[in-house]
């Protein structure tokens, strides 16, 4: 280093060119940073399968309330299907019916289905099986007979459907 003078002629020191990297201040600065990124952004990341397990419970929810609501109001036998991903729904052709033959439309006009892709997301019905929504709005199982409907989908609360109502919750 060499020796210079400010205006007024107090001595400085100047730096050559030859000097190169970080100061301690700039890189304690972005690991400090660094760190605050990695508390605040990483739960989200990892979190991102709870998001669609939470938001596949709730399409589920709302399809078999949809069946319900349907097989009502259309004084059909709805039937909806369950797999470890989806949810599809069909509608009987006439009635009475036995089996449902036709897709149920969707609000889009599309054949209504829920699906979650396929991995950690699964979901579970007890007793498995379609469930039918009868005209009367009553669930049944294959057979015909009233039977209480439990899902359960990976770290989500069970969805409930009652029998002898219908009712999804």
């Amino acid at each position: 280093m060499r020796r210079g003078s400010a205006a007024g002629g107090i001595p400085t020191l100047e730096r050559g060119n030859d000097q190169r990297g970080f100061t301690l201040v700039e890189v304690a600065t972005v690991l400090v940073i660094l760190a605050i990124l990695a508390v605040t952004a990483l739960p989200n990341l990892s979190g991102r399968s709870s998001f669609q397990a939470l938001a596949f419970h709730d399409e589920v929810v709302s399809a078999l309330r949809y069946a319900q609501k349907t097989a009502v109001s259309h004084r059909r036998l709805v039937c909806a299907t369950l797999t470890a991903s989806t949810v599809s729904l069909q509608i009987a052709a006439s009635n009475p019916a036995t089996s449902c033959t036709n897709a149920l439309p969707g609000p889009d006009g599309g054949a209504f289905a829920q699906s979650v892709a396929p991995g950690t997301i699964q979901l579970a019905a007890s007793p498995s099986g379609p469930i039918y929504f009868q005209s009367s709005g009553v669930a049944t199982n294959a057979n015909a007979v009233v039977a209480n409907f439990s899902l359960q989908i990976t770290n989500q609360p069970a969805i409930n459907v009652w029998g002898d109502t219908g009712y999804v919750n």
